[in-house]
């Protein structure tokens, strides 16, 4: 392969999080710009992820134009259909600011979960705040009851590694 093949390779799996895990466990980021966000529901009322705390939650950010994003969807819905009813919290953070595409879109996809509008310019400040310089999507957030960062994934997070992530905070 090429040097110039390997550059774009390298960039390639870093936009799309294949290399998005901190290097070690003190690099989880702060769960504060989470816990302090108040984004807007698809019902126009704002959603105040304070009400999180307490809870174990997964907070995921995603787009509707995000081809990843709308992999991983299916994965989360089963996920939040196993482990709502055991108490944990579920978010689709919107990076959008059209509310009835993704109200559309989440219709169109079969997602239960509740989804609020990060929007555009709050959701990147949200996402590079939380350690997402890039602001690369998907990106969740999982959270334990006491409101720390249990673990961060840029890219698409597999239903095997949220399972590691949830059981043990359950």
């Amino acid at each position: 392969m090429s040097a110039k093949s390997m550059c774009f390779l390298a960039a390639w799996m870093l936009t799309f999080g294949l290399f998005s895990t901190p290097a070690a466990a003190d690099a989880l980021p702060a769960a504060e710009p989470v816990l302090t966000a108040t984004l807007a529901g698809l019902d126009g009322k704002p959603l105040a992820l304070a009400g999180l705390k307490g809870k174990v939650a997964v907070v995921n950010f995603w787009a509707t134009w995000c081809t990843p994003c709308r992999t991983e969807i299916p994965a989360l819905e089963d996920a939040y259909k196993k482990y709502g009813p055991r108490g944990v919290a579920f978010v689709g953070a919107a990076v959008e600011d059209d509310a009835d595409l993704v109200r559309e879109f989440a219709q169109a996809n079969g997602i239960t979960y509740p989804v609020a509008m990060a929007g555009k310019e709050k959701g990147i400040a949200l996402l590079q705040a939380l350690g997402n310089k890039i602001a690369g999507l998907p990106y969740t957030v999982v959270l334990d009851r006491q409101g720390n960062v249990l673990a961060v994934k840029r890219g698409i997070l597999t239903p095997q590694r949220l399972q590691q992530i949830l059981e043990p905070a359950l």
